[in-house]
């Protein structure tokens, strides 16, 4: 591969910063070993050069001061021109606004008119109708045939037309044995429940229009009675259909001034006696009086809003009715329909009833075949039926006396037979021949209510009465269409109204705008002084500080002037000592050839050690000079990652900062790769775990670059080992140098962000060796000592003195012996279980450092008297072979041993190096303490020797074991599963305490209830922070039993003191109707039932908040229910907003483990609706559905405000529109909204309005 595809340091676009640390110095640098990259060395300015500058900052200060001046002095002209147009708009606003007042009282009064105007043409249109059926009879007879059953055989009725019934009565006697009876409407067995209820229906219209109505259904059991009544799920009956009826002309009917309002009373009569089927319902129900003023009875009422209310009242009041079927069948069953009207403009208060009578069997059996009980039922239901058919027959007949008093039905429904009432008598029989009797006593039965009921003479009678009725039919329909007209002109004004309101509104909006603008304004130059001035202050700050700062630099300065004075002497008088040196040596090796052996070692002694200083030297230049380069490389990623964002930088996007670890990988080292928290410490002292999540590392610039760096390093572009390497350890010297320049305030959160990049960096290159292993050391003890500065417990660690890890070479060993047995040739000699170890208790074995004095020959001694060479001081000096030889057995030392890795991480590097120091000038007397005196120059012997070991034990600590990692990297697993393991614990003890404490109070209930939670979330969302070898977790979490079920209680009990709440909300009234109050009782009674999920624990609180409940509910007055329709009417409206025919389903993934379901339509008023959860996590709180307010509407409101509306809606919406700013949350609303309307095909249109008129001008085609 070319080697354009190699990692390009030099990245174009970048210019270097000149700075004076890089001019060349006349002096070499002090031969002083650096254990860490610091930063440069601050090197000031003249006094001159910083004076001009100063000056420089003075005058642009005074510019920017004059400048802001005057843009203050145009900005309070404006505010002052806006405050007089404010002014002069508010004044014309409120003239405008007077007028539409006068027009709103003038339209309110038209409506008012209208509504008077109505009301006749509505009273005339009832009695119309009312005549219409007086015309045709008060009282009238229907016949109705069931179907034949299978085993029944053939049929004896016949259907000749609609209105007769053709009986074969089987008398052979007679000539035709075929008998006739004629009702007002005769159904076969082909009529179904609907055809039934066309006939019903003016009926029930004559019910709605104030007068009481009675529809009995009479036969023989099994003749279809209730049948026709109740009927079946797929085929409704009268009750149902009647209801229905009356609730649909209802509403079409009300108005804003009118209202209609329905009780049901269900009764049971049986052996004339009543029994109440909704008695056993809630007490607190208000009652009615039904019968005569000498004989009624009290019964239940309840009110019914709806027909599925009405539907499950007839259900319960069904299952109520006692006793087995054959007493049910000897009963009549009385539903009746309280309809209460009202109308607020003429007063008008009307109150009728509708009667649906399923009567018992009429059928007469043997009485001999009875026993005595049966018996009785009999003859109370023919003398009950008897009596009925008495009344009827009296009220055809046109009689003054009618014999209501006769039988309990009768007096029950007294006012509901005769006078304007209408009755209707539905007659169902058998078509079967065994029942044919009872057939025939049917029909005679209702021939007899019949018979008298039109008495209007001949045909031509009828035809004149027919004449009547339609003229009154005409009549009613011109009323009919002039109250339409005059509905039409009513809804008009109604409309202007609502255009004036508009503009009211609008104008109110835009004088609220403009203050709004104004008082902006002034707040906006309040704080641009206020801004000015603490500046300033901070100027003048800075400038003192910088005087304070220039003092002390310039002293530096001199001193190192005189510091590199000296060393340019020493290095002259040092250059002259070596030419006399090798003069001298040169006469010597001319004079004495035969002993040029021993003069050559000495020679090449020297010679050695002048090279190791010179390689120091040029390694103290080339480190300096990465450091360098690293810092220029840095700062301009840094300007240009500002300018033109990172990815664009890198020329490939950066890759994720919080990938996983290879899972592959089997070491220890990726134990620690993968710990996603930190230990954070309070100010008590105590340790909070931390989840580091991908919302806790905040991405830099500079940690993206070294993120994409590191792992878009590939081998496959670098040729040959030697580039491999280089590479490797220029990436690793730019991580701490970024590290540096970080500082120490940000060095944790640039560590954490690049965390994971960095080690599996180190994994992928550790089986290939090419890494510095020092930098390796330096990255791993940069992680560890970020981890013990946030843990008390790592810092508690006692490690063992550097004195244990040293130890003296063995007496009586020759040179030659002790390099054999070093460290570097043998490293089996030291204990592997030693190196593991990380507290070390009794006996070590420890570094062996091989050194003694030198011993020369006399010949040496004389060649180094020629060269002017102190024999005590060649006896001190430690050769550059021997410093590389303890610096490669210091490295096989420390590879692996985690003790002394533990040493390096709690020991500052200055000091372990004094503690070695001391330690080998107190072993080694022999030793140069100073460097003036060595041969060396200006680096003592002492120094060199602690500098090769301390390279050593920080090569060796770096260095991977395989098939585990380096010691470092060893030790950092093993803290980082002794902080988890205790911050885990320490979790348990925090959950335990909170599940202990007792609420009092909700909003105590709540915050213990969001603690709980959030730590029993942190402790179960991370089952495996830490993954061993063997992909377990280091320890076992904790047992939660207990802390879950508190929590469970804890929610148990926040719901249960919402609704306590709630109750308390809706008792907060002076008095309240007797229901309402005995629901909220019940709803109390049921709260308390629900203290069984419940811990005890929470049981006081619950009762206590329950108790103070019910005394608050019960010292509200009560009185008795009123028939209001406000709440029906709200109810209907309500509806009506909501009102979708189809839903469509929306999903958004946000990147949680749930995403959110929305579900949108449209309502009749083509309004955008949805259908959500009421929260977004558990509880939730069921579905709710609401009316989404267009994008116009947030277009004046502050990000308060919105919040408000939001807070109406349902959660999802307003996490997804909801932003820092109003404009950013419009902006996503508005988005938000057209992406839900799109989905609705009804809405398309207006998304394309709204965003012509710009009510959706943030969205982006």
């Amino acid at each position: 591969m070319s080697n354009n595809n190699r990692w390009n340091w030099e990245v174009s676009g970048f210019e270097p910063r000149k700075s004076p640390a890089e001019q060349p110095s006349s002096a070499p640098a002090p031969l002083v070993r650096r254990y860490s990259i610091s930063t440069p060395s601050i090197v000031p300015h003249s006094e001159a050069v910083y004076k001009q500058n100063i000056a420089n900052k003075l005058h642009n200060l005074k510019d920017k001061v004059k400048n802001v001046r005057e843009d203050y002095a145009e900005l309070r002209q404006e505010a002052v021109d806006l405050q007089e147009y404010s002014n002069a708009k508010l004044d014309r606003v409120t003239r405008y606004l007077g007028v539409l007042a006068d027009k709103t009282r003038k339209l309110d009064q038209a409506a008012l008119e209208a509504e008077a105007k109505v009301a006749p043409l509505i009273e005339e249109k009832k009695r119309l109708y009312n005549e219409l059926l007086t015309t045709k009879g008060n009282i009238k007879v229907f016949c109705r045939t069931r179907p034949l059953f299978e085993d029944e055989g053939s049929s004896v009725v016949e259907f000749p037309d609609d209105f007769t019934i053709r009986v074969n009565t089987g008398d052979d006697t007679v000539s035709n044995p075929k008998k006739d009876y004629e009702f007002d409407r005769v159904y076969g067995p082909h009529i179904g429940q609907a055809e039934v209820f066309t006939d019903v229906q003016p009926f029930v219209q004559s019910a709605l229009d104030g007068h009481n109505v009675s529809i009995f259904a009479y036969g023989q059991t099994c003749s279809g009675k209730t049948h026709t009544m109740e009927g079946s799920s797929h085929d409704r009956g009268l009750y149902v259909r009647c209801f229905e009826e009356l609730f649909d002309v209802s509403n079409s009917d009300t108005t804003s001034t009118s209202r209609f309002n329905f009780f049901v009373t269900v009764v049971e009569l049986h052996n004339e006696q009543t029994h109440d089927l909704l008695s056993e319902s809630e007490s607190g129900l208000s009652k009615v009086r039904m019968g005569s003023l000498d004989s009624f009875v009290d019964l239940v009422q309840e009110k019914v809003d709806n027909p599925l209310d009405f539907s499950k009242l007839i259900k319960k009041a069904l299952l109520s009715r006692h006793g087995d079927n054959t007493k049910i069948n000897s009963s009549h069953l009385i539903i009746t329909i309280h309809i209460y009207y009202d109308n607020l403009i003429t007063g008008e208060n009307i109150y009728s009833k509708l009667s649906l009578v399923d009567l018992a069997g009429s059928e007469s059996l043997g009485l001999e075949d009875d026993n005595g009980e049966q018996t009785t039922d009999m003859l109370h239901v023919m003398k009950s039926l008897s009596a009925l058919g008495d009344v009827l027959a009296s009220l055809t007949s046109n009689k003054e006396d009618v014999p209501y008093e006769n039988s309990m039905l009768t007096k029950l429904l007294a006012d509901s037979l005769g006078g304007s009432s209408k009755t209707l008598l539905i007659v169902n029989i058998c078509p079967n021949a065994s029942n044919l009797s009872e057939t025939l006593s049917s029909l005679n039965f209702s021939a007899r209510a019949r018979n008298t009921v039109l008495s209007l003479g001949n045909r031509d009678t009828i035809k004149k009465w027919k004449d009547i009725a339609n003229d009154a039919r005409k009549e009613f329909y011109e009323k009919e269409k002039e109250n339409h007209d005059l509905k039409q002109e009513v809804a008009g004004l109604k409309q202007a109204l609502k255009v004036a309101n508009d503009q009211c509104v609008l104008l109110f909006n835009e004088v609220q705008k403009a203050w709004k603008v104004s008082f902006t304004l002034q707040s906006d130059l309040k704080a641009e002084n206020i801004m000015l001035a603490e500046k300033h202050k901070i100027e003048k700050d800075q400038n003192n500080d910088l005087r304070n700062q220039v003092a002390p630099l310039l002293q530096q300065v001199q001193d190192q002037k005189l510091q590199i004075q000296q060393h340019d002497s020493t290095i002259e008088t040092l250059q002259v000592k070596l030419k006399a040196m090798e003069a001298q040596l040169k006469e010597a090796s001319e004079n004495k050839s035969k002993n040029s052996l021993d003069s050559t070692e000495g020679i090449e002694s020297a010679a050695v050690t002048k090279k190791l200083e010179e390689e120091l030297l040029k390694r103290d230049a080339l480190i300096e000079r990465l450091h360098e380069e690293n810092e220029k490389l840095f700062e301009r990623l840094t300007e240009k990652a500002s300018s033109i964002g990172s990815q664009q930088a890198l020329g490939a996007p950066p890759k994720n900062l919080n990938q996983s670890p290879d899972p592959g990988s089997n070491n220890k080292e990726g134990a620690m790769d993968v710990v996603p928290f930190s230990a954070e410490k309070k100010a008590d002292g105590t340790l909070a775990l931390v989840k580091q999540g991908q919302d806790k590392i905040k991405s830099t610039p500079a940690g993206e670059y070294l993120t994409s760096a590191l792992n878009d390093f590939d081998l496959e572009h670098y040729d040959g080992l030697a580039a491999i390497s280089d590479g490797a350890n220029k990436l690793l010297m730019l991580v701490l140098a970024a590290v540096i320049k970080a500082g120490a305030s940000r060095e944790h959160e640039i560590l954490a962000e690049i965390r994971d990049a960095v080690f599996s960096f180190i994994r992928k290159m550790e089986p290939h060796r090419v890494m510095d292993t020092m930098l390796v050391s330096r990255v791993r003890i940069l992680y560890i000592r970020s981890l013990l500065a946030r843990s008390p417990e790592l810092q508690s660690i006692k490690v063992p003195a550097v004195e244990r890890f040293l130890e003296k070479p063995m007496i009586g060993h020759s040179r030659s012996s002790s390099r054999g047995s070093s460290p570097g040739r043998s490293p089996g000699r030291y204990d592997p279980t030693v190196r593991n170890a990380l507290i070390l208790d009794g006996q070590m074995q420890g570094f062996r450092v091989n050194i003694k004095p030198e011993k020369k020959s006399k010949l040496s001694s004389v060649v180094l008297k020629i060269r002017g060479i102190d024999q005590e001081s060649w006896r001190q000096h430690v050769t550059g072979a021997k410093l590389r030889e303890i610096t490669d057995d210091a490295k096989a030392f420390a590879t692996g041993n985690k003790a002394l890795a533990a040493l390096f991480v709690h020991t500052p590097a200055g000091e372990l190096q004094r503690q070695i120091r001391s330690w080998l000038a107190m072993n080694f007397d022999f030793l140069s303490v100073s460097g003036v005196d060595a041969v060396g120059g200006a680096t003592g012997q002492l120094e060199l020797l602690s500098t090769a070991i301390m390279d050593g034990w920080m090569a060796g600590l770096g260095a991977a074991m395989p098939p585990v990692t380096d010691a470092l990297g060893q030790l950092l697993v093993e803290y980082a599963k002794r902080v988890y393991n205790s911050q885990l614990q320490h979790l348990k003890d925090i959950a335990g305490t909170l599940a202990t404490e007792a609420a009092e109070d909700s909003a105590q209930v709540a915050k213990l209830r969001s603690a709980l939670e959030s730590i029993l979330q942190q402790m179960k969302g991370d089952n495996a922070l830490l993954t061993l070898e063997d992909g377990g977790s280091p320890i076992r979490n904790p047992s939660s039993a207990a802390e879950d079920a508190r929590l469970a209680s804890l929610i148990a009990l926040d719901n249960i003191l919402k609704q306590i709440k709630e109750i308390k909300r809706q008792s907060s009234v002076n008095i309240m109707s007797r229901s309402k109050k005995k629901a909220l009782i019940t709803s109390l009674d049921d709260l308390s039932a629900q203290l069984s999920s419940l811990l005890e624990i929470d049981h006081p609180c619950a009762q206590r908040h329950i108790a103070d409940a019910r005394r608050f509910v019960e010292s509200v007055v009560e009185e008795d229910d009123k028939f209001q329709g406000t709440s029906k009417a709200a109810s209907d409206d309500l509806s009506a907003e909501t009102d979708v025919s189809q839903w469509n389903v929306l999903q958004f993934n946000t990147g949680s483990t749930n995403p959110f379901i929305i579900k949108c339509g449209a309502n009749s008023h083509s309004e955008l609706v949805i259908k959500a959860d009421d929260r977004v996590q558990e509880p939730k709180g069921g579905e709710i559905v609401r009316v989404v307010p267009r994008p116009t509407v947030l277009e004046n409101m502050s990000l308060e405000e919105i919040k408000e509306v939001f807070s109406k809606l349902p959660e999802a919406l307003s996490l997804l529109a909801l932003a820092r700013t109003a404009d950013g949350t419009r902006a996503r609303y508005s988005r938000l909204y057209r992406t839900l309307a799109m989905k609705v095909p009804a809405l398309r249109d207006l998304v394309g309005e709204l965003e012509k008129g710009g009510g959706l001008k943030d969205v982006k085609s």
